[in-house]
């Protein structure tokens, strides 16, 4: 007999309750890096315009396009960095949370029962500061379910074979 009975939400767990973990704060030097780069090429290539674009009108906007290019690109960059703030993790017995956004904050919780697949990845920067992300993925075609940036490379390797450990239990 089919029976599909209402659960009282008071007795489910908050996620309110979970002690979230900051993500190393090397990470945020990279989240400069990353910026400042991308901000130079921006305005280089408004520079670059500048010198190549013949067109009058282009000459007498081109200050208004530099102010507004730096005006986003600084508004850009505070908001990153007060988003760092918020980018938070926690591994427990039956699933990995992560925490992100400023403006708009989600929180992802992924049983580990769904874990398919882990990786741990490093770009040249990331290996310059020991750090690493962790790739969660899960069934599914949706590709990498969590993504956790900015770990210390060690704990990221050892968050990868606790939850490979419980992986391969479950299978």
């Amino acid at each position: 007999m089919f029976t599909n009975q209402q659960i009282n939400l008071d007795s489910l767990p908050s996620i309110d309750d979970v002690e979230l973990k900051p993500i190393s704060k090397q990470y945020l030097k990279i989240i400069v890096i990353n910026r400042v780069f991308f901000y130079s090429l921006l305005i280089a290539a408004l520079f670059f315009a500048k010198f190549m674009v013949v067109h009058e009108n282009f000459h007498m906007a081109f200050w208004y396009l530099l102010s507004v290019c730096v005006f986003l690109c600084v508004l850009n960059f505070v908001g990153a960095i007060l988003a760092f703030k918020k980018r938070k993790y926690a591994i427990r017995e039956e699933d990995v949370i992560y925490s992100k956004g400023l403006l708009v904050n989600s929180i992802s919780a992924v049983p580990i029962s769904r874990i398919q697949h882990l990786e741990i990845s490093r770009s040249w920067l990331s290996r310059r500061f020991n750090l690493a992300t962790l790739k969660i993925f899960t069934a599914g075609e949706s590709g990498i379910d969590l993504r956790i940036d900015g770990l210390n490379y060690a704990e990221a390797k050892q968050i990868n074979d606790f939850l490979s450990k419980k992986v391969n239990e479950t299978d």
